[in-house]
C-alpha cells in the first residue's frame, strides 16, 4: 500500500521559512516525478512544485524564487524549502508521485503564515 506522509508545517511569520518533508512508502520514489500541492481554505488544490526523476524542477510563478523542491532517493523522501513566506502561502500542503498525481492524497501538513 502506497503511503505519502507530509510533515514540517507550522505557524510562521511573514518572511519566515519552513521545510516540509514527504516520506514515501510502498513505492520507490526514485522511479517517479514527485510534486507538492497546496489547498487554501475555500480554494481548489493547486500545484506548487515538481521534481523529475532526473532532478529537474519546475514551479508556478507564485512561488518561483522562494520555494525549492528537492529529493533524497536513498531516504525515499522529498522536501520543500519555503522561504520569504507570505500570508497567501497559508494552506494545507500535500505531496504526490507522478507528473500528475497518481495516488490518494494524504492528510497533508498545515502551513500558516501570519503575524
Amino acid at each position: 500500500q502506497v503511503q505519502l506522509v507530509e510533515s514540517g508545517g507550522g505557524l510562521v511569520q511573514p518572511g519566515g521559512s519552513l521545510r516540509l518533508s514527504c516520506a514515501a512508502s510502498g513505492i520507490s520514489s526514485s522511479f517517479y516525478a514527485m510534486g507538492w500541492y497546496r489547498q487554501a481554505p475555500g480554494k481548489q488544490r493547486e500545484w506548487v512544485a515538481t521534481i523529475t526523476r532526473g532532478g529537474s524542477t519546475n514551479y508556478p510563478d507564485s512561488v518561483k524564487g522562494r520555494f525549492t523542491i528537492s529529493r533524497d532517493n536513498a531516504k525515499n523522501t522529498m522536501y520543500l524549502q519555503m522561504n520569504s513566506l507570505k500570508p497567501e502561502d497559508t494552506a494545507v500542503y500535500y505531496c504526490n508521485a507522478g507528473a500528475t498525481p497518481l495516488y490518494s492524497w494524504g492528510q497533508g501538513t498545515q502551513v500558516t503564515v501570519s503575524s
